[in-house]
């Protein structure tokens, strides 16, 4: 069997070939379903723990859902439970999301503890434990060819940008490290990245909130980039 092989801030993988295709093809979704049902089963006094603790903090609605393109660009409606208040300004308008996320949203999104109800994504089959995470709608008209593969693959509760950043990398590192896990994907590769989001989730790496102006948007790739990578 082959493998993949890791170097720090290098894109730089390995194949599985036949068995990373079985995987890929039958494996990975039946994976995905044990674990989902076995997560949301012993997880359970977690879930209810967290749904009253944002019940109290932040008021309803508890969950946070949003219209995410999945497999094929398929959009289904994601579930997180909700971290920020509905604080608007004078004239109605949402407060910048930064002003909205309280300590306790950021001590949920520093956890994790946020994504949990995605099991039930990934049990209903829109998304995978680990995968590509799904970007906003709005992004589709913004990728190019290559970028675009990215929807080839269920979206991830985790992935392999993710582990290599998450909120701190470019966006085209971000593309990269998708694209890379898309063409590279294989079970040894899922535990790695597992083991590695278990590990981050603990010491609470890869997740910046000093950004005054919050997360960057995609604005689409250049020109040049584009001619690049057709």
């Amino acid at each position: 069997m082959g493998g993949f092989l890791l170097k720090k801030n290098k894109f730089t993988l390995r194949d599985e070939g036949m068995d990373s295709m079985v995987y890929r093809n039958y494996l990975k979704r039946m994976i995905d379903v044990i674990f989902a049902v076995l997560g949301l089963v012993l997880l359970s006094p977690v879930l209810i723990v967290v749904t009253v603790a944002v019940r109290l903090n932040l008021g309803t609605p508890v969950f946070f859902k949003q219209k995410r393109p999945g497999k094929n660009e398929e959009i289904f409606t994601m579930v997180k439970f909700r971290t920020m208040t509905d604080e608007r300004d004078e004239n109605g308008e949402l407060l910048p999301n930064r002003e909205r996320l309280t300590r306790f949203g950021k001590l949920l999104r520093s956890t994790s503890l946020d994504e949990l109800p995605e099991l039930w994504n990934v049990l209903k089959g829109e998304m995978s434990l680990v995968g590509p995470r799904p970007l906003l709608v709005e992004y589709l008209p913004l990728y190019n060819d290559r970028q675009r593969k990215r929807h080839s693959v269920r979206p991830g509760i985790t992935g392999w940008a993710q582990v290599n950043g998450r909120n701190t990398i470019s966006w085209e590192d971000k593309f990269e490290y998708d694209l890379q896990y898309v063409e590279n994907m294989s079970i040894r590769m899922d535990l790695k990245i597992l083991a590695m989001t278990l590990k981050k989730v603990f010491v609470r790496e890869g997740i910046d909130f000093q950004s005054k102006k919050g997360p960057v948007k995609f604005r689409g790739s250049s020109e040049k980039e584009k001619g690049e990578q057709k």
